[in-house]
């Protein structure tokens, strides 16, 4: 047994560990043991990955390409492949995975299994819109092959089904044709949350990213910097890599609130001073964290909580509105506040994250029962307005919001592995 934490850092609790190293070592590993869950780089911030007192079966072992196909872009990989490793292979050949959410350090499993989105939900879906396949190892031994049209109640189950249905061994994906890394961008500040709606639904159609910044400290109610995007072509010379590190936990939390207020009006400032038209490779623009190692140290000794929400489009705008207003109030707050919209699309898996709306992601420190508290306010305002969270991002929600949420619960659990279990799942699926 050894302690193993997710990526928000709330508690290590004991785990014992299974590498799989290839998928014959998958059988003698999984089958008819006592109930596991699949763990990949451990980037959820909760405990959707993790099985406090039990099994992990480590898929960083299942890492091969098994097939690509040049002149389509379908491309078969096992479940533990990073998304990082597909975009340095095959961007130089002139594909890209069509979806990739805010870090490219995640196995294509995890990928699946919490349908990720990115910052082009309302052009390409969800990460379970390019998934053409799934194979699937069941603990009871079963293997079940599943697409959209093929076992499609597995498919949908699976996609967005948090590794409860069952193995993620292998995946087909489609790729899509790209010219290169580069990215025709935009920046622009705005000044209520009015403006980033305008600006949100005007660049809809013209450009691929959307996504905002938003200072939940300001008082200001919703200023923040819009960034858009669209692929360019061209050879330019590749970005000079400065990888950063927070090289150690801090004692306390670096996320004080006057050191947000000072951070989030200097940002503010510069970004909009800085505002206009530039070329940028798609790294900086897409995983803005990604060269700043260990960052989720910088929250100190106790970790931190990712609140992620959803509300439909037409509650949205008064929603933020009062979780900005209860966030203030609470003087707490986020360096990486994110508001964005979601497409008008649905989601291919029953219990997937993404839907209809505005979405606002904040990271806060723990500080006990006074963020627990904060959180309860914000619930209520998530349950009012017809909202949900990210089971991804998620380390408390009350099972009442779960519920709410995700009307195909009771659907879903006809699909679940008995012997698949999680933190998160007897939280919020068990009596």
């Amino acid at each position: 047994m050894r302690p193993v934490s997710s990526w928000g850092r709330l508690d290590a609790n004991l785990h014992q560990v299974v590498s799989l190293r290839d998928q014959a070592d998958i059988r003698d590993s999984v089958l008819e043991k006592e109930p596991g869950i699949a763990y990949g780089m451990g980037r959820s911030y909760g405990d959707v990955c993790l099985n406090p007192g039990g099994l992990l079966w480590s898929t960083a072992g299942l890492d091969h390409f098994i097939a690509f196909d040049e002149a389509t872009g379908v491309l078969t990989c096992e479940a533990g492949v990073l998304l990082e490793d597909i975009q340095e292979n095959f961007i130089r050949r002139g594909w890209t995975l069509p979806v990739t959410p805010g870090t490219r350090q995640i196995t294509i499993g995890g990928a699946i299994a919490n349908d990720v989105h990115g910052k082009n939900h309302h052009v390409a879906g969800s990460f379970g819109d390019h998934v053409r396949r799934i194979r699937l190892f069941r603990t009871d031994g079963e293997t079940i092959d599943c697409a959209p049209s093929e076992h499609s109640g597995w498919f949908s189950a699976t996609v967005g089904g948090m590794g409860l249905t069952g193995l993620i061994v292998e995946a087909e994906l489609q790729l899509k044709r790209i010219d290169g890394p580069w990215l025709d961008t935009e920046t622009l500040a705005y000044g209520n949350l009015d403006e980033f709606f305008a600006l949100s639904d005007a660049s809809e159609t013209d450009w691929e990213h959307t996504v905002s910044w938003v200072d939940g400290l300001s008082g200001e109610w919703g200023r923040g910097i819009f960034m858009r995007a669209n692929p360019v072509g061209g050879e330019r010379p590749g970005p000079r890599k400065v990888t950063l590190s927070v090289p150690f936990t801090p004692p306390v939390s670096l996320a004080h609130p006057g050191i947000l207020r000072c951070f989030n009006a200097v940002y503010y400032k510069f970004k909009k001073y800085r505002a206009g038209r530039a070329v940028a490779h798609n790294v900086p623009f897409l995983y803005p964290l990604d060269n700043i190692r260990e960052w989720n140290r910088a929250y100190g000794p106790e970790g931190f909580f990712q609140y992620q929400s959803v509300i439909p489009r037409e509650t949205g705008k008064d929603a933020v509105h009062a979780m900005l207003d209860e966030i203030v109030r609470a003087r707490e707050g986020s360096f990486l506040a994110v508001l964005k919209t979601f497409g008008k699309r649905d989601a291919v898996g029953m219990m997937s994250f993404p839907r209809p709306g505005v979405t606002l992601a904040m990271d806060f420190p723990n500080r006990g029962a006074r963020t627990r508290a904060l959180f309860e306010r914000l619930d209520a305002i998530v349950m009012q307005a017809g909202g949900r969270l990210y089971p991804a991002k998620d380390a408390r929600m009350p099972k009442s919001l779960f519920e709410a949420g995700y009307p195909r619960l009771e659907e879903f659990l006809k699909y679940r592995d008995s012997g698949i279990a999680s933190g998160l799942s007897r939280r919020l699926m068990e009596s």
